[in-house]
């Protein structure tokens, strides 16, 4: 545990708990005019414990207000990650006079006396919109005692057959369950054995169509999150996979590794349930941290925030498909003032500063790097408190250094660099949302993505901008104080 304590006001536009411990988001669903956000919650401490449900409410996916705790642990375990889904057509019996919410989680049930976990699949379903609920008297809905890792159930309406699917982590893999009610399920089948990224747990997936840019079409995707394995310098990260999906079988268009983002700091991410399709969109958040140093990072009174809620969509490059994701258009509506940046040049002894006076700002440059082959961005906090972003235009990749911050006792994955590959294009986008704790770099306008957690003292002053080989042109730019 860090003997510092760092006295930072809490993030403006990433959520955080009142109090005490947050990790993972949970049942994020839209109803009657809110979004809802779930999380796995320990109410008692600052460290992971005996999970909780915690809930959220907004309008706005920006301002949120935390209700009181949704579930708590009874008999059958602790309640672990899951997900939420409007019951539209009663097809649970719940519902019979208006649509409700019905919570589909994980029920952990710790081991004594040298016996292993139990984890099994349970519902619960609320008549006025998550402020309370009932737990279903028929718990668990789902077990398989075979399976040790059996947890974390995304859960979603399957239109053309008229039923419910879940995709479910067990083990080093995926399952996929069919249901007419949401109480008795049926396997379909198995995704995973020798796919993907293998060393570590599987967790937290989530399976949707997501819209090709530029086409009327859609392509299937698969994000699942890895937990930590101390062998590696990886930490828990999250990857997907882009394929066909035939209601009963998934299968990848791609045989490679492909992180959802390339920083320490984002995991465990899904999407909102039941966005209108008068909206449309795909958004989904992550937690904010890394199960490597979770527990560790500095606190005071409460650990753990969430990402800013991201739209998603595929990017073809090459003929195949990426996901690309950028802040929702509601961050606009936080703008309290909007600064157009100049073209300017910069070279080895001239750099450009960005003046920065506010906690949370959103930064966003078009730079011609065809003369540079270094760029650095350094984020100034205090005079020996800063995070470098460096471009390598030989290299094509970014690299954000966040260990100058003068603390001990700081893990030591959480010093090592972040990087991430981008393409070499002469024109490179980058884009910056700050806030008190925390970066999230977009570049090639989301087709890249970098979260990083940052405690220096204070909220970053300035930017400064330098071509440490070359010239360097920002063809413009937008500064937008939130």
């Amino acid at each position: 545990m860090l003997e510092k304590e760092i006295n930072l006001n809490r993030p403006k536009l990433h959520f955080s708990p009142k109090s005490n411990w947050m990790n993972d988001p949970n049942g994020m669903v839209y109803f009657e005019g809110e979004y809802h956000l779930f999380f796995q919650h320990n109410p008692k401490d600052t460290v992971w414990g005996p999970m909780h449900w915690g809930h959220a409410v907004s309008k706005d996916m920006i301002t949120w207000e935390e209700l009181d705790i949704a579930l708590f642990p009874d008999q059958l375990g602790q309640i672990f990650s899951g997900s939420a889904v409007v019951d539209w057509n009663n097809t649970t019996g719940f519902f019979p006079d208006k649509p409700g919410l019905v919570a589909i989680f994980t029920h952990h049930l710790p081991g004594v006396d040298g016996e292993r976990d139990v984890q099994t699949q349970s519902i619960a379903y609320s008549h006025d919109r998550g402020r309370t609920w009932t737990k279903y008297e028929g718990n668990p809905v789902l077990t398989d005692p075979k399976i040790v890792d059996f947890r974390d159930p995304k859960v979603f309406w399957d239109q053309p057959r008229n039923r419910w699917l879940m995709v479910l982590a067990t083990g080093q893999s995926v399952r996929f369950y069919s249901s007419k009610n949401l109480k008795e399920w049926q396997f379909e089948s198995k995704f995973g054995d020798d796919v993907g990224y293998q060393n570590g747990v599987w967790e937290c997936p989530d399976l949707f169509e997501l819209p090709i840019e530029g086409t009327d079409q859609k392509k299937w995707t698969l994000f699942v999150s890895v937990g930590d394995n101390p062998n590696y310098d990886v930490g828990s990260k999250t990857h997907y996979f882009v394929g066909d999906f035939d209601g009963t079988t998934f299968t990848p268009e791609h045989e490679d590794i492909r992180w959802l983002d390339h920083g320490k700091d984002n995991y465990a991410g899904v999407s909102f349930s039941d966005i209108p399709d008068s909206d449309g969109r795909r958004i989904y958040m992550a937690w904010m941290s890394n199960w490597r140093y979770a527990n560790e990072v500095p606190a005071t009174g409460w650990r753990g925030q969430m990402t800013f809620p991201r739209q998603l969509s595929l990017q073809t490059v090459e003929e195949d498909y990426f996901v690309k994701q950028l802040p929702v258009k509601e961050i606009e509506q936080q703008a309290q003032s909007v600064d157009v940046i100049e073209s300017k040049l910069i070279n080895e002894t001239q750099s450009h500063q960005i003046e920065l006076d506010e906690e949370s700002m959103d930064i966003d440059l078009t730079l011609n790097t065809v003369n540079s082959e270094k760029i650095m961005l350094t984020l100034v906090y205090t005079e020996g408190e800063q995070t470098v972003i460096e471009v390598d235009c030989l290299a094509n990749k970014i690299t954000l250094q966040r260990e100058h911050y003068g603390k001990e006792d700081i893990p030591e994955l959480f010093n090592k660099n972040q990087s991430m590959p981008i393409n070499g294009e002469s024109e490179l986008n980058i884009r910056l949302i700050l806030d008190t704790l925390s970066i999230e770099l977009f570049a090639h306008h989301g087709l890249a993505t970098l979260t990083s957690l940052v405690y220096p003292e204070q909220p970053c002053k300035k930017i400064v901008v330098t071509s440490a080989l070359g010239d360097l042109e920002i063809i413009k730019g937008r500064l937008m104080t939130l």
